[in-house]
């Protein structure tokens, strides 16, 4: 099970967090996390050329080494890139010391100053090191695209049902996310489009 909206004790727990940006505007921030690959990335980033939509993506640093052709589609069509660290490391079970050069290592690929931590956590001396020189970007709306006992029609209607203005949305170009992905993010564009909202990349 998961929360589509971040519970409040997060954000009090991680104060360096953006969850959400300027509620008084209708703009939406699509972001994906853990790419780039080949089964999935490709396809996204069609599907955004074929909506007009830039979206920001937290890319896992040895999927970029791997995938490096990828990753420079994304940058050419004019997506934005955030550190999600280069093994996707669980910050609370990582000392801050092996955290940190784990980060820096993805930073020589990324060279970005946005970052969000796999999984959505980390230890508080780790995050409050982290605000120092980053963004780190949480969320306000998490589709669980990943979430194998949801249906496409459920991820859609996460998405839809919680999206608002300013919203932070979190898609996934992994493996686990694929059938959710395919079906629920172009209709989630194009519904929201029609309800008016603007798409915009989060800014560095």
């Amino acid at each position: 099970m998961h929360f589509v909206r971040p519970i409040f004790i997060l954000k009090y727990i991680y104060p360096e967090a953006i969850w959400r940006e300027d509620k008084n505007k209708n703009n939406i921030y699509l972001t994906f996390d853990d790419g780039p690959i080949p089964e999935i990335t490709p396809w996204i980033l069609d599907c955004l050329k074929e909506k007009n939509v830039k979206a920001t993506f937290f890319c896992v640093g040895e999927n970029i080494k791997k995938h490096p052709e990828i990753f420079n589609r994304l940058l050419d069509e004019g997506h934005v890139v955030g550190n999600h660290t280069y093994n996707h490391l669980r910050g609370w079970n990582t000392e801050n010391k092996d955290y940190f050069d784990n980060i820096n290592q993805c930073q020589d690929l990324t060279r970005t100053n946005l970052f969000r931590p796999p999984y959505g956590r980390a230890r508080k001396s780790q995050m409050k090191e982290l605000g120092k020189d980053f963004k780190i970007v949480m969320w306000d709306v998490l589709t669980g695209d990943y979430d194998q006992e949801i249906t496409p029609q459920q991820c859609y209607k996460n998405c839809i049902d919680k999206t608002r203005n300013g919203s932070i949305i979190v898609f996934h170009d992994n493996i686990k996310a694929i059938n959710n992905v395919k079906y629920a993010l172009p209709k989630s564009i194009d519904y929201l489009i029609e309800q008016g909202y603007q798409f915009k990349t989060l800014v560095p």
